[in-house]
C-alpha cells in the first residue's frame, strides 16, 4: 500500500503503483488539510474577485461572471476543452497522469473538495481510465486538453479504458457504485490548470529510461567480450582521473558485469606492451579498440546522469503544486501565478531524448562493427552462420536498426524552444511539455528495438565463437535465457516474431546484472 499525501512520492512508489498494481490510499492528516483548504477557499472568496471562480478564463478573465453562473462555468470549461484528438493514451499513461494530479491536489493549495482526490484515488485503484487523447497540450497552463478529458470522466461524462476496452464512464460507474464528481467551487480549473500529464509521462520514461541504460552498459561489455577487447578502457584508474558520476558509474557497472570473463584481456597480464617482433613494423592486433567499444563509459556516462537529474527534477514536479491561482489557507491569501508551466519537465524530457538517441546511436555502431567483417576481422558478413552468398543471416534487421535510430535522429529536436503563442497571445510563451515526453517516450521504445536487434546478433556470435564456456557468468545468464525464446538460427527465417519476443524480454524484464552502483 502507497499512501499519499503522507511524505514524498518516490520514482520507487510510483513504479509500485503502476508496475506491481500496489494500491493507493489516501493519508488521513492530508486529506483534513485538503477539507481545510477548501473550507478557507469557500469563505475567502466571498465578495472578491478570484481569477478562475468568478471570471473568465485566460484572455477572458477581464469578464466578471455572475454567482449564478459560478457552476456553470466549470461545467463548461471542462467540456469545452475536452477537445483532444490522435490516439488515445494507453491506459498505464493515464493511470500515471492520474496519480501525478492526485498527489498535487493532496498537497492541499488547490481549494477542491475531497470528494475530488476520494475518486480520483478509486478510480486509481479500480485500473479505470478515463479516454486522454496525445494531442491537445501546449504545457501551459498545464496539460489543459489531457486534463480536461480526466475532468470529464470525473463528472460522469465521456469514456473510460477498463480491463483493455473503451465503456462510456457512467456504465462503469454505475458496475462499481461510483458517483460522478459534483462541481464545488472551482473543481474544473483546479483539476485543468496543471502539468500532471508531461509529469505522469515523464516518470514512466524515467523508468524506462533506467532500465534501458542498464541493457545499453550490458550488451556493450557483452560486444566487448565476444570481440576480446582489452580490459583498461573500463577500468577504475582510467576512469577516475575523469570526475563525472555518470562515468565512473558506468565503468563500474561494466567491470561488474564482465567480472569473470575469460575473454577480457589484461593489457598488463598479456604483456601487450612488450615488443615481441622488434623489426615488426604492421601489428596484426589493434592496439587499442573502435570507440563505440573504447569509449562506453564515456558516451554512456551523460546518459546516466541525464537520467539521474531528470528524475529528481520531475520528481520535484511530482510532489509540488502546479495550479493557479494557488490557495493558501495557511498565509489566509490566494496568490496568482504560473505554477502551470511545464517547462521543468520539458526541458528534462528533451535532454532525456537526447540523451537516449546517443544511446541508440552506440547500440547501432557496435551493431555495425559486429556485422562488417572488415572491422571486426573476426566474425563472418553479417553474422552469416550459413553459407555466403545463399544464407543473409542478420543483414535484414540491421535495416531495421539503421532506420529506427535515424528516426530517433529526427525526433531529438528540442520541444523546449518550439514554443507557438496561443489563447489570443494570453499564453504567449509555452513549454509543450506533454509533447516533448509523448516524444521521449517514442524514442525510449526505438531504442528498445535497436538494443533488441543488437542482443540477437551478439548472441549469434557467441554461437559461431563457441565460447559460452568462457563468458562471464553474468552474461553467460543473459545468453541462457535470451536463446530460449530466440534459438540459434542458420537457414533464413523471418525474424520480425522474434525481434518482438526478445524486445517483449528487454522491457518487461530486469537486466541480469543486480547494479550496486546505481542510485
Amino acid at each position: 500500500m502507497i499512501v499519499v499525501g503522507q511524505s514524498t512520492l518516490t520514482l520507487e512508489d510510483f513504479s509500485d503503483i503502476l508496475f506491481k498494481q500496489k494500491k493507493i490510499a489516501l493519508d488521513g492528516a492530508a486529506l483534513q488539510k485538503v477539507d481545510t483548504n477548501f473550507c478557507f477557499l469557500q469563505e475567502f472568496s466571498n465578495n472578491k474577485l478570484i481569477y478562475g471562480i468568478n471570471t473568465g478564463f485566460g484572455p477572458m478573465a477581464q469578464y466578471k461572471v455572475k454567482s449564478e453562473d459560478l457552476l456553470r462555468l466549470q461545467y463548461n470549461l471542462i467540456r469545452s476543452h475536452s477537445s483532444g484528438s490522435g490516439n488515445l493514451l494507453p491506459a498505464l499513461l493515464v493511470k500515471a497522469l492520474m496519480v501525478a494530479r492526485l498527489n498535487s491536489l493532496m498537497q492541499a493549495f488547490s481549494g477542491v473538495h475531497t470528494d475530488v482526490v476520494e475518486l480520483l484515488s478509486h478510480l486509481i485503484n479500480h485500473n479505470i481510465s478515463p479516454c486522454i487523447y496525445e494531442h491537445g497540450g501546449v504545457g501551459a497552463s498545464g496539460d489543459l486538453v489531457q486534463l480536461a478529458h480526466l475532468s470529464l470522466a470525473l463528472i460522469g461524462e465521456g469514456e473510460v479504458i477498463f480491463e483493455e476496452k473503451v465503456y462510456p464512464t457512467l456504465e462503469i460507474y454505475q458496475r462499481f457504485d461510483i458517483k460522478p464528481l459534483s462541481i464545488h467551487i472551482r473543481e474544473g480549473i483546479a483539476i485543468l490548470n496543471g502539468t500532471s500529464a508531461m509529469t505522469g509521462i515523464g516518470m514512466v520514461n524515467i523508468i524506462q529510461a533506467k532500465k534501458l541504460l542498464e541493457w545499453s552498459v550490458i550488451l556493450s561489455a557483452m560486444t566487448n567480450e565476444v570481440v576480446e577487447a582489452f580490459d583498461d578502457h573500463f577500468s577504475y584508474e582510467l576512469n577516475i582521473v575523469k570526475h563525472h558520476t555518470g562515468q565512473n558509474r558506468v565503468a563500474a557497472m561494466l567491470r561488474e558485469t564482465l567480472a569473470g570473463s575469460k575473454m577480457i584481456r589484461n593489457r598488463f597480464e598479456q604483456h601487450v606492451y612488450h615488443v615481441k617482433n622488434p623489426d615488426q613494423l604492421v601489428l596484426t592486433d589493434k592496439v587499442q579498440e573502435y570507440y563505440s567499444l573504447r569509449c562506453v563509459s564515456q558516451v554512456l556516462g551523460p546518459v546516466y546522469d541525464t537520467i539521474a537529474y531528470a528524475e529528481k527534477i520531475v520528481t520535484d514536479e511530482l510532489n509540488s503544486v502546479n495550479d493557479n491561482p494557488v490557495i493558501d489557507h495557511i498565509n489566509k491569501n490566494i496568490f496568482h501565478g504560473g505554477n502551470f508551466h511545464g517547462d521543468y519537465v520539458a526541458l528534462e524530457m528533451d535532454k532525456l531524448k537526447i540523451s537516449i538517441t546517443k544511446l541508440s546511436m552506440l547500440s547501432e555502431r557496435q551493431l555495425n562493427y559486429l556485422m562488417n567483417e572488415k572491422l571486426n576481422l573476426k566474425f563472418p558478413p553479417f553474422m552469416n552462420l550459413g553459407v555466403l552468398g545463399v544464407n543473409f543471416g542478420m543483414q535484414g534487421v540491421q535495416f531495421t536498426a539503421t532506420s529506427t535510430v535515424a528516426e530517433n535522429q529526427t525526433l531529438s529536436f528540442p520541444m523546449y524552444v518550439h514554443s507557438i503563442p496561443n489563447n489570443n497571445d494570453n499564453q504567449d510563451i509555452v513549454s509543450m511539455g506533454c509533447n516533448a515526453a509523448l516524444m521521449t517516450r517514442k524514442v525510449i521504445a526505438n531504442s528498445y528495438e535497436v538494443l533488441t536487434i543488437q542482443l540477437m546478433t551478439i548472441l549469434q556470435a557467441i554461437d559461431y565463437l563457441g565460447c559460452q564456456e568462457k563468458l562471464a557468468p553474468n552474461t553467460l545468464s543473459l545468453y541462457t535465457a535470451v536463446r530460449k525464446i530466440f534459438p540459434k538460427f542458420i537457414e533464413d527465417s523471418p525474424k520480425y516474431k522474434d525481434l518482438e519476443n526478445v524486445r517483449s524480454f528487454l522491457q518487461s524484464t530486469g537486466p541480469v546484472v543486480t547494479f550496486k552502483n546505481l542510485p
